[in-house]
């Protein structure tokens, strides 16, 4: 986060832009028993199944390009709260027990990379002004446009270093001719971040920072 912090809008839009290249690509190409496998804590790739976290980067790149949009047209809009973990536990990613409802991810990547796109055409837009405006969200206080979409980058990044160990442990390391293509490796800048917490940060443990407004993974969303 603090190299995401220090950098110009330029560079920290064209870092957004990279999105979905972050995810390993054999992501596609697997079945509903893997992408609804969960996973043992002692496993070191965090608990959520795949199904679970493609949906949640969905949803929370809608939460997040929203609430820039509000700052932006709004003075000082009171941000809106949301619960991720009644989304999981209400079945709308599926692997909920007695769920029938398996919806197929490639929409949940679509939203990613249209919203993402959506939302950096606008970003580029701003002036120095605008990135500094403010909204109030409820338990963290004052956000800036900046600080969200700081967030915005870093939590993607966070979640991909999750998504690619995951697939690593299903199918081996991503093979050489495919390039890293966001294998979390290179300059997707997550290997890095990846190390310590990472059990925690996928599952809502740690993700109590201000960036954002109000962390990601958590009941304040």
């Amino acid at each position: 986060m603090r190299e995401i912090r220090d950098l110009d809008t330029d560079t920290l839009l064209s870092r957004m832009l990279i999105g979905l290249e972050r995810f390993d690509p054999r992501v596609v190409e697997l079945d509903n028993e893997q992408v609804s496998q969960a996973w043992l804590e002692d496993v070191g790739v965090g608990t959520w199944p795949i199904r679970v976290l493609i949906g949640h980067l969905a949803d929370c790149e809608l939460v997040l390009s929203h609430r820039c949009r509000r700052i932006i047209a709004e003075d000082n809009p009171t941000l809106n709260l949301w619960d991720e973990h009644a989304f999981i536990d209400g079945g709308l990613y599926g692997c909920t027990d007695g769920s029938n409802l398996l919806p197929p991810m490639g929409g949940d990547l679509a939203m990613i990379h249209t919203t993402r796109s959506w939302s950096i055409a606008m970003l580029m837009q701003l002036t120095d002004e605008q990135w500094n405006r403010q909204g109030m969200h409820p338990t963290n206080g004052p956000v800036t446009v900046r600080e969200i979409v700081n967030y915005n980058c870093w939590h993607l990044e966070r979640h991909a270093h999750f998504l690619n160990a995951k697939i690593e442990k299903l199918l081996g390391p991503i093979p050489e001719k495919t390039g890293c293509c966001g294998g979390g490796g290179g300059g997707c800048g997550c290997s890095e971040q990846g190390k310590g917490n990472d059990q925690q940060h996928e599952d809502g443990h740690e993700h109590g920072h201000n960036q954002g407004g109000g962390g990601c993974c958590s009941h304040d969303h």
